[in-house]
């Protein structure tokens, strides 16, 4: 499922942001991503909590980097991006996955259907009032007791990436004060387990912070 074009312009724009800048920022990235210590241990909490062989979507997967690590920890994982380009590298590097075109916001998901969700930095270009939709959205493909882990930068003030590595495009990443994300996530049906901010790494200008969340039972 793609974004329709009644869609916010900020999937449109996310989209083509990222289209351009694909195979450049997974050259960039490829020792960066998963580099820190701390994010591979809280993705294996995240594994031992879905269980062996549990159904998990990583939303906002870009190159697949997360999701081919999921899978290495054993479970059954499929990622989603809106870029072509980015699934392209995805399934280049992650031959035997699944990937998918789409938008968070529009899961083409049964109700209930997967036991974890993964959303690792792919918040960050939803505007603030786009959130408690995106997060009721992970709440309904998540099967009670299902587990979200949710990772993002830790801040006020969003920095603006203008025509990196020489590309003709623009957009803002979103940071975000921990506390709010886990009040919009209680909200939306969760109860957040864990709250942890790290100190940012050599190469991070801001805390990094993740949010483990467990879905709540659904409304009768």
């Amino acid at each position: 499922m793609t974004d329709s074009p009644a869609s916010p312009d900020f999937l449109g724009a996310t989209r083509t942001f990222y289209d351009a800048i694909a195979e450049d920022y997974s050259d960039h990235f490829r020792e960066a991503h998963l580099a820190q210590p701390f994010d591979r241990a809280l993705l294996r909490v995240f594994a031992e909590l879905v269980g062996a062989g549990a159904k998990v979507a990583d939303l906002g997967c870009g190159p697949g980097r997360v999701t081919g690590f999921l899978a290495a920890e054993g479970l059954d994982v499929s990622g989603l991006d809106l870029s072509p380009a980015m699934l392209a590298v995805a399934r280049r590097e992650n031959p035997g996955l699944r990937f998918a075109q789409g938008s968070m916001l529009e899961l083409d998901l049964p109700d209930g259907q997967l036991a974890g969700v993964v959303s690792w930095y792919s918040s960050i270009h939803t505007p603030d009032g786009q959130l408690p939709a995106l997060f009721a959205e992970f709440r309904r493909v998540l099967a009670p007791g299902g587990q979200l882990l949710l990772a993002f930068q830790a801040g006020a003030e969003p920095r603006r990436h203008d025509r990196p590595w020489g590309h003709p495009v623009c957009l803002d990443f979103l940071r975000r004060d921990p506390d709010r994300m886990a009040a919009l996530l209680e909200e939306a049906g969760f109860a957040v387990t864990s709250r942890t901010v790290r100190a940012p790494g050599p190469t991070e200008p801001v805390p990094q912070a993740y949010l483990l969340a467990q879905a709540g039972p659904t409304a009768r």
